[in-house]
């Protein structure tokens, strides 16, 4: 699972869930998509970067090293300056990575946790309370209106998202339960085929609604986090969770809706 962490004092973690990338290879073509990766212009893309060895990760952990020691080097020139607590420092991630997560790597465009969890810390003193951390569901889109709100504007209603500073001054009422996830199928790599998808997420269970190759829903997901929070068991035709899929069917509609601006 995925963690936010900063080597700099003052720091509060918030957990954000990236809702505009995912990948398109369904776990039942999944050999497949192994297939189109040993084709030569694939492998073109693949080889340099050590795909599924151990040196990639070792590559991915060096180049984050250099990035923890470049932000220490912003912390440094601004407290020299006097202005480090008078700085919003915003820190956040593009979604991560898999690792041979549910048997995938390197890749980053499914709706699996770790492809849609990203680092996201924020350092201000005056209205952050210094090793805070919010648990609630924060989206990217969040930023744009947290950071028009904290220079004395106000978003207009076209602008998507929340600004984030009643949440950071724990005023949770009334915050998001759900969010959209969506990817749209594209040619980004020879192995990528079209396997759009929606999905929407909650505090506990995760709906994956696959829209090219699935008749009646019959690929489509469901995941009872707290119960398993590594997606291993899709629980879509269990009767137990009938009512479950079925709310959060209405609930994907409502959001994709939501997000059309319609």
């Amino acid at each position: 699972m995925p963690s936010a962490a900063c080597s700099a004092s003052g720091c509060t973690a918030l957990w954000a869930k990236n809702s505009d990338h995912g990948f398109a290879c369904l776990r039942l073509t999944n050999s497949s998509a192994f297939e189109l990766k040993k084709n030569e212009r694939s492998q073109a893309l693949l080889k340099p970067i050590h795909a599924g060895q151990q040196e990639e990760i070792r590559l991915r952990a060096a180049m984050m090293a250099s990035v923890d020691e470049g932000i220490g080097m912003l912390f440094d020139a601004l407290a020299r300056a006097g202005q480090l607590d008078n700085t919003f420092i915003l820190f956040f991630g593009d979604n991560g990575y898999f690792f041979g997560e549910h048997g995938l790597g390197p890749e980053r465009r499914f709706a699996y946790e770790e492809g849609i969890r990203s680092p996201f810390i924020a350092r201000y003193p005056k209205r952050i309370k210094p090793g805070s951390s919010v648990r609630d569901l924060v989206i990217y889109q969040d930023i744009a209106p947290t950071l028009i709100q904290l220079a004395g504007g106000r978003p207009g209603p076209q602008v998507q998202g929340r600004s984030l500073l009643p949440l950071l001054a724990g005023k949770r009422l009334g915050w998001r339960k759900s969010f959209l996830v969506e990817y749209w199928a594209e040619n980004a790599m020879p192995w990528l085929i079209g396997m759009t998808y929606k999905a929407v997420r909650t505090g506990r269970y995760k709906y994956i609604r696959w829209v090219n190759h699935s008749r009646n829903g019959e690929l489509d997901e469901l995941y009872d986090l707290d119960r398993d929070p590594y997606e291993i068991s899709n629980v879509i035709n269990r009767p137990a969770y009938r009512a479950v899929r079925e709310r959060l069917r209405r609930e994907l509609r409502r959001l994709v809706v939501e997000a059309g601006g319609l």
